[in-house]
């Protein structure tokens, strides 16, 4: 059940339970995940044209290659934003990080439309795509830890785990907006069209929806946790170091949890597109399809299993997801096998517990952070474990089921990451109901003034 220690303050957000309150905490701290999985969405389908505007070669698959290479970069580098954007945040608060990063997301993005091709300015071209990529991918590093933060501090106690499975909400909307998008530009544009302005399109529409973000969060006030340490002079002064020293079993625990969110999300939303498509043989468009009603399905049922674990606690619902794809991943791709009707079956069913996994892992993993280091916690676990185990999903399924011939392995590989996200949360205690401003939040500013 859940906990229910009162901690050192009550803060502002246990009696914001009235509704207007909730929804602008929820718009302010999601919008940004919103632009970026946008973006992302949108340059994965238009991998084609854009490799065909930047990356002329020869040979379509070099220039292919040459996207996807700037793709993973973007990943790479997101650590590296991580341990900016999250101290910082720590230093300064969620609300100034929350409108810097999306500021500066908007503007790379924005000027990636308006980006002269290969064909007008030469080899500046790819050079600048993969800077602005480069821009992109150190912002997105701070985007989760910052939106996380406010959110899980924003929210009210009672409501908290409802709060922040809105942050995957909107990764999912912008995930379908990118692709609804695509699907436009397909059908009403040629392909002469599309490489000469239509992949311009959804850049030049999220940057608007940039400046959005960044209004509503300049219009917010910061969480009342962070505005109670800065009132009281408990900021830390190097949350990095502190984080290192006084909390890298959370560091490690988060982390477990961020792996057991990563792989199945990729695996299912993105690797299952071509799982389909070149080992079972399904059509393009049936593939697509399966995807698309996956994801519309984690919209309906991700802030489900937020409130779920508001009522009985984190640790059931995670517990009880983990647990599942542990047992049922590689049933799941055996009943694949089958036909296009047991492939329905196995997707949704993986949808259903991915959504369980969503609904709960970033709330619990904020909750298991000191204030003074929460933002700085979330960002690093959660870049650190995208950059080596999200991207790569996709390389790896398709290198080792070459080398093997087995196509069942990705069963045994969600099933790894599920004992990983399995042990994470058995180390963990409840903290549905808990306060987030701690006694360590304020003995660790004692220990520095005094």
């Amino acid at each position: 059940m859940p906990t229910s220690d009162t901690g050192v303050a009550t803060t502002v957000a246990d009696g914001a339970s009235d509704v207007v309150a909730l929804r602008r905490s929820v718009t302010a701290g999601a919008i940004g995940v919103f632009v970026h999985w946008f973006d992302w969405a949108a340059y994965a389908y238009l991998a084609g044209t854009v490799a065909t505007v930047f990356f002329p070669a020869k040979d379509g698959t070099t220039g292919l290659l040459a996207v996807f290479g700037v793709f993973a970069v973007s990943f790479g580098i997101r650590p590296l934003g991580a341990m900016v954007f999250g101290p910082l945040g720590d230093r300064i608060g969620r609300k100034r990080t929350l409108s810097l990063v999306i500021f500066t997301m908007s503007g790379a993005t924005l000027t990636i439309g308006l980006l002269p091709g290969y064909a007008s300015i030469g080899i500046a071209a790819p050079v600048l795509m993969v800077i602005l990529r480069l821009v992109q991918g150190f912002a997105a590093g701070g985007e989760f830890g910052s939106a996380a933060s406010f959110l899980a501090e924003s929210a009210p106690r009672h409501r908290r785990g409802f709060g922040v499975s809105w942050l995957e909400v909107g990764s999912l909307l912008g995930f379908l907006a990118g692709s609804f998008v695509f699907l436009l530009l397909s059908a009403g544009l040629d392909d002469q069209q599309l490489s000469s302005w239509g992949w311009r399109v959804p850049f030049l529409v999220s940057a608007p929806l940039g400046v959005i973000g960044v209004v509503i969060r300049n219009r917010i006030e910061d969480t009342p946790e962070y505005r109670a340490l800065e009132a009281g002079d408990s900021l830390s002064p190097s949350p990095t170091k502190e984080l290192f020293r006084s909390s890298r079993r959370q560091l490690l625990q988060a982390a477990g949890l961020m792996a057991a969110m990563h792989v199945p999300f990729y695996m299912v939303l993105t690797y299952l597109v071509t799982y389909e498509t070149d080992h079972l043989g399904h059509p393009a468009d049936s593939a697509a399809l399966l995807s698309t009603v996956i994801s519309l399905l984690g919209l309906v049922l991700v802030p489900v299993f937020g409130l779920l674990s508001d009522r009985v606690g984190r640790k059931p619902v995670f517990v009880g997801a983990t647990a599942a794809l542990l047992v049922l991943s590689t049933p799941a791709f055996l009943l694949m096998r089958t036909g296009p009707a047991g492939t329905w079956i196995a997707g949704l069913l993986l949808g259903v517990i991915l959504a369980a996994i969503l609904g709960t892992y970033a709330v619990w993993s904020a909750e298991i952070f000191p204030t003074r280091t929460r933002q700085s916690g979330l960002s690093i676990a959660y870049n650190i474990t995208a950059a080596l185990f999200a991207g790569t999903v996709p390389y790896l399924m398709t290198v080792l089921m070459s080398v093997t011939g087995s196509t069942l392995l990705p069963g045994p590989y969600l099933m790894l990451f599920a004992v990983g996200g399995l042990v994470a949360a058995l180390s963990l205690r409840e903290t549905a109901g808990s306060a987030l401003l701690r006694p360590e939040d304020i003995s660790e500013a004692s220990e520095e003034h005094g």
